[in-house]
């Protein structure tokens, strides 16, 4: 997520915020904030959830609703995402 600089402080208060929320939701075991070394207006939300299910019952949440619309006002690009599988190495 990309944000306009002077939007970040709001971004921040709406993440911590959330993140009890979030954590505490069925079937989320992990959510990490990161941001950019290079770019400082850019976030990366990391979020691990224990199926596919529980991920799409959050996103489909009154509450994800409710933070989405809060944040997606706030940025400077349209956001991205990704659902990621863990590979294990042989």
């Amino acid at each position: 997520m990309t944000f306009e600089p002077e939007n970040i402080p709001s971004f921040e208060r709406i993440f911590r915020a959330a993140s009890g929320r979030i954590r505490a939701f069925p079937g989320c075991s992990q959510l990490e904030l990161y941001r950019d070394l290079k770019d400082p207006d850019t976030f990366f939300t990391f979020s691990t959830w224990v199926d596919e299910e529980s991920l799409e019952a959050y996103r489909n949440s009154e509450f994800f609703r409710e933070v989405w619309g809060q944040t997606r006002t706030l940025f400077s690009n349209p956001a991205q995402a990704w659902s990621l599988s863990r590979q294990h190495a042989n």
